[in-house]
């Protein structure tokens, strides 16, 4: 994982906490690329030489100040840096590279598209994106800078990801309060994802496997994929059953209890599916789809994940639907996660190219305007003095 600017950072730092917390084995290694040096302190997790400074010839360790353009020169000017980090990182035991990035801002926008392009054309792996779309009330500039990495990045990685801040913000939190809630939100919906199939040795073995090449399948022939989660808190299942219970087997009780597992299932996927996406978008006409199960193993059951499977065929009308299970014991909660790759009807990106249409055309004016407010301030009325040269 690849952090570029202040929010791929803060993202890919959470995710490495996160994988120590759960244990998860989803990080094989971690880099954190920044033109602002207090950023790259600010980090806890990334180690100390995994973070890349660029750009101290050109912005002397202060970032580029939401220039996306000028984040992409300092990139490719100092794509060497960033290579310098990735050579350290044992590749044969990698699966795919993810850079994430806001896409809002200067040095991210600018380099991650850059950056991406590079790995790819030295890599054979897979090279995939997570973007962060900017709310709406942070200014024309930053939709702009959106609008404008969004078109880049897709088509330099094999897939992006989009996470879509304006769905997220809630009225009236602080900003810091609210990114560090929508990063939390970022973490545990791609780490459930990313993090089935990489059961460690001795660990729960599903019934219906999903490893990394499902996701790979799923991410394969690129655009733009959105992410759906729901969860509901499971008793824990009890170490000694009754008397009947242990003579029968389960017997009658184990039947219903099949059946609220397998309705619990369903529910979840539907909920995941329909509720907040990471981008929202109509679901129908999405290309490829992959469901993902968490939770204790009783509590997941293959009955249920194929009707949740085929739920997704026909809500979406894709052929290629993917699902399994990712058994996690004494988690205390099921989880289910919905990738949709390849999916088309987007209001929200139709509509960040609107303002940000808007936005061009408003600077375009206001620097003519203010072109010529200055010519006015500085020419005297009658024209009489002369310029020194």
């Amino acid at each position: 994982m690849i952090g570029f600017g202040q929010a791929g950072g803060k993202i890919v730092d959470k995710f490495v906490e996160y994988d120590q917390r759960h244990g998860s084995g989803i990080v094989r290694a971690a880099v954190a690329v920044n033109s602002a040096k207090a950023d790259l302190m600010g980090l806890e997790h990334i180690p100390q030489d995994q973070r890349v400074l660029i750009g101290q010839s050109r912005v002397k360790g202060h970032g580029v100040g939401a220039d996306n353009e000028l984040g992409a020169e300092i990139a490719e000017e100092d794509i060497d840096e960033v290579q310098g980090a990735v050579d350290s990182i044992p590749v044969h035991e990698v699966d795919a590279f993810l850079v994430i990035s806001g896409l809002g801002g200067g040095t991210g926008s600018g380099g991650a598209p850059v950056l991406a392009k590079h790995l790819k054309r030295i890599y054979t792996e897979p090279v995939y994106g997570i973007g962060v779309l900017p709310g709406g009330d942070e200014g024309g500039i930053y939709t702009l800078n959106a609008a404008r990495s969004f078109q880049t990045f897709v088509r330099e990685v094999d897939n992006l990801m989009v996470f879509d801040n304006d769905s997220w913000r809630k009225t009236g939190e602080s900003v810091q309060g609210g990114y560090d809630e929508i990063n939390e939100e970022i973490v545990t919906r791609f780490g459930v994802l990313f993090g089935a199939g990489e059961i460690e040795q001795g660990g729960e073995v599903a019934e219906s496997v999903v490893d990394s090449s499902e996701i790979i399948n799923t991410l394969a022939g690129g655009g733009v994929s959105t992410v759906g989660y729901a969860s509901e808190t499971v008793e824990e299942k009890s170490s000694s059953g009754g008397l009947l219970s242990r003579i029968t087997g389960g017997g009658e009780d184990e039947q219903i209890d099949t059946a609220h597992t397998t309705n619990r299932i369903t529910s979840l996927v539907r909920k995941a599916a329909l509720g907040r996406l990471t981008l929202p978008c109509e679901i129908e006409g999405t290309e490829r789809a992959l469901l993902v199960m968490a939770g204790p193993p009783e509590h997941l059951n293959r009955k249920g994940i194929e009707r949740g499977r085929k739920w997704i065929e026909e809500q979406t009308g894709s052929m290629e639907v993917r699902g399994g299970d990712y058994p996690i014991r004494n988690s205390g909660k099921v989880a289910s996660v919905i990738l949709l790759s390849g999916i088309t009807n987007v209001p929200r990106i139709k509509e960040l190219q609107q303002v940000a249409i808007e936005a061009q055309e408003n600077i375009d004016d206001i620097r003519q305007e203010s072109d010529q407010n200055l010519e006015n301030l500085v020419n005297d009325d009658e024209d009489e003095l002369e310029s020194l040269f």
